[in-house]
């Protein structure tokens, strides 16, 4: 079986693939192959998922209809593409899309195609998991920056106006440091445990992890 799922950057892809090798990599061992996707960089990549992924799921699903395809894309910012400013709307406009697309291929006729594409998001973005990896962040950027920004926990109920990535360059900031989310989101998640961010990420990255543990 093959897992393609799409996430909105390069930094995004980087840190799944560190922060769950271990994970894919029992998959593949039981012949499920996980793959990870970035959208290429247009400046609104949020946009650039939503408005695509649903056209290539269909096409993928077309061909190969024993495939899944997932689409992870952040919550913020709100009303990309379609109204949206929680979960279950992001999730139901998509799905919107999806079923528009199988329509468009003549595709529609096939109910099983519907099961197999899955929408999941990181609430409010990538950053949320930098915060649940509060100890491996600490170690990053030192105790003292730490103690120089405050946030809402669990780390997935920021907001809109506050979402996780701005607290995070707020804390690399403190330290006198530039946050690069290409850089440090993946060396943090790196060697933060799985157990961890599920823990501290129930509502939005729980779910997606528990998804691919169930394959």
């Amino acid at each position: 079986m093959r897992v393609i799922i799409y996430v909105e950057g390069r930094s995004d892809r980087d840190a799944m693939e560190q922060h769950l090798a271990e994970l894919i990599e029992k998959r593949r061992a039981k012949g499920i192959a996980i793959e990870f996707f970035d959208i290429p960089p247009s400046g609104h990549n949020k946009k650039a998922l939503l408005k695509t992924v649903p056209v290539k799921a269909a096409s993928i699903l077309g061909h190969d209809p024993e495939a899944l395809v997932v689409a992870l894309p952040d919550l913020y910012p709100r009303d990309v593409v379609f109204p949206h400013s929680t979960f279950a709307e992001l999730e139901a406009g998509l799905n919107t899309l999806f079923v528009e697309s199988l329509r468009t291929k003549k595709l529609d006729g096939d109910a099983r195609l519907l099961q197999r594409f899955r929408v999941f998001c990181f609430k409010h973005d990538l950053e949320a998991l930098v915060l649940a990896a509060e100890e491996q962040l600490a170690s990053r950027v030192g105790a003292h920056a730490m103690k120089m920004v405050t946030w809402t926990r669990p780390v997935e109920d920021q907001n809109h106006n506050q979402p996780p990535k701005r607290i995070v360059e707020a804390v690399f900031a403190a330290c006198g440091e530039v946050y690069q989310g290409s850089v440090d989101t993946p060396l943090i998640l790196a060697c933060t445990p799985v157990e961890t961010t599920v823990e501290r990420c129930p509502q939005c990255f729980a779910p997606f992890v528990a998804f691919l543990q169930s394959l």
